[in-house]
């Protein structure tokens, strides 16, 4: 027996010095491939795995989707901040609160968030069907403004008062002349090169809609829309003889407006000669005065000097002026980025789809948009003579607002049918949700139905178990013939 207890204590000893060895050697095959901080990639090929990661994000279908989403959400939060530092001081000054102008044009916001999800909801070929539905209700719109409901500002007749409330029509008509110009130009898309299907109705209802803003005498939105058409007609294929003619045709009419008008005469000249006459070019040399104010990086959120009364139109044709006052060159050279990096999604999406009805109606709204946007802070830095030109989701504005969120809904619909795009959505969504999901714990959840089974034959079987080895025990204690036997009277086993 001892010597079984020395052989079992030596091959327990042999045991543990094996495993001590095995472990050593484990030790350091392990630690051979470690990292050191001093090598020359202690975390190894960063780069790379960076480019991959990159580069499997620009080719995800989904793409254009979320930054549609993240672009939209920086624009129009930017402009609900930049819309309550350069209104503050104007809202008080009129007696009401420092916070009215925010109020209002979140309102605005509130309105079109609802109109945007429902526009990102509704299929592409709906909007195709609408064409010219919504044209019609764009003109309408319009015409309205020459009716006792319509009043000017500025030397312009392109607003209609309902109720407390003011509206641009111009701005919904932009939308509709998108998906209009969208839903002919794929229709007749073999039939461009013949001069009599380009004619009609495209040029009729170009004519009218452009027509019906120049009699307000909105200038602006008139070249603005005429971006919108030749973006459309660009990339409808139309022949680019056709450009040529067009582009004479609105040289002559902008000229011949121009020269009507003795304020459009005063900034052109103003422009040209770089003087002034009295107050006549106010706007540009404060606005101007704003930018060179703010430097690097600006005088700070909320401490601007020229929104004081000095910067006419400071929260709405001028706010990027206050922008690069208040947040500097960095700040305005953020929204520069915002704008080309949404410049970027919509070329990207008009290349994958390959709906030409999506394709058109993409390109207007991005002629428009990004053409407006460029406009706007060409007038501010003083490279375009000052027209009534907001920048889109950063102005103060109800109409132009709204309009530029429905447009974005627009957008997402389409980017959510692109090729892929839906099932990446649907894959991703329900990644979150499964991510989101509470599991119940083990004693409040309900087992599933086979669980249950399973539950209810373990139980009786245990049950069975724990009967059986209590009548073993209480049969051992009554006592058995063998025990009897063993036993003495007084209990202690015999010998």
């Amino acid at each position: 027996m001892q010597q079984t207890r020395r052989s079992g204590a030596g091959s327990s000893r042999r045991s543990r010095s094996g495993s001590t060895r095995a472990d050593s050697s484990g030790a350091d095959r392990r630690s051979a491939p470690v990292l050191r901080p001093t090598e020359e990639h202690p975390l190894g090929d960063v780069r790379g795995q960076v480019r991959a990661g990159i580069a499997t994000w620009l080719r995800s279908p989904a793409l254009d989707f979320y930054a549609l989403l993240v672009i939209g959400a920086l624009l129009i939060g930017t402009g609900l901040v930049m819309v309550l530092s350069s209104s503050t001081v104007i809202s008080i000054a009129k007696g009401g609160s420092p916070f009215a102008g925010l109020f209002r044009q979140g309102a605005f916001a509130l309105i079109g968030f609802p109109l945007l999800i429902v526009a990102a909801l509704i299929k592409p070929h709906v909007y195709r069907r609408l064409a010219w539905p919504l044209l019609g209700i764009g003109l309408l719109l319009q015409l309205l403004v020459f009716t006792p409901l319509g009043f000017g500002a500025g030397g312009n007749q392109n607003w209609i008062r309902v109720g407390s409330m003011s509206l641009q029509p111009s701005e919904a008509l932009k939308l509709a002349l998108a998906v209009w110009l969208g839903a002919v130009l794929a229709t007749k898309h073999k039939l461009l090169g013949q001069t009599k299907q380009l004619l009609i109705p495209v040029a009729p209802v170009i004519l009218l809609s452009i027509g019906l803003v120049l009699l307000g005498h909105d200038l602006g939105t008139a070249m603005v829309m005429v971006m919108l058409v030749s973006g459309s007609l660009w990339v409808a294929g139309v022949p680019r003889r056709w450009f040529a003619s067009l582009g004479v045709v609105a040289v002559l009419g902008v000229t011949a407006m121009v020269v009507a008008s003795p304020n459009r005469m005063a900034r052109i000249g103003n422009w040209i000669h770089g003087e002034c006459a009295g107050s006549s070019c106010d706007q540009s040399r404060h606005g101007l005065m704003a930018l060179a104010e703010g430097g690097w990086t600006g005088v700070g959120l909320g401490q601007s000097r020229q929104k004081w009364g000095l910067l006419p139109a400071a929260d709405n044709d001028y706010i990027f002026a206050i922008l690069g006052e208040e947040l500097g060159l960095l700040g305005t050279l953020g929204v520069l980025v915002l704008f080309a990096l949404l410049a970027l999604v919509l070329f990207r999406m008009i290349t994958r789809v390959d709906d030409l009805f999506v394709q058109i109606t993409v390109a207007g709204i991005s002629a428009w948009l990004l053409g407006q946007a460029f406009t706007n802070m060409m007038v501010v830095t003083g490279l375009l003579p000052v027209l009534g030109v907001p920048l889109p989701f950063i102005s103060a504005g109800g109409s132009a607002l709204v309009t530029s969120m429905l447009a974005l809904g627009i957008l997402l619909s389409f980017a959510r049918h692109e090729p892929g795009a839906a099932d990446a959505v649907r894959a991703r969504i329900g990644r979150v949700r499964r991510g989101a999901t509470v599991v119940p714990a083990a004693a409040d959840a309900a087992p599933a139905p086979r669980s249950r089974r399973l539950a209810r034959a373990s139980a009786a079987k245990a049950r069975r178990v724990s009967s059986g080895s209590g009548s073993t025990r209480s049969s051992g204690r009554a006592g058995s013939p063998s025990s009897r036997r063993r036993s003495g009277p007084t209990g202690r086993s015999s010998r």
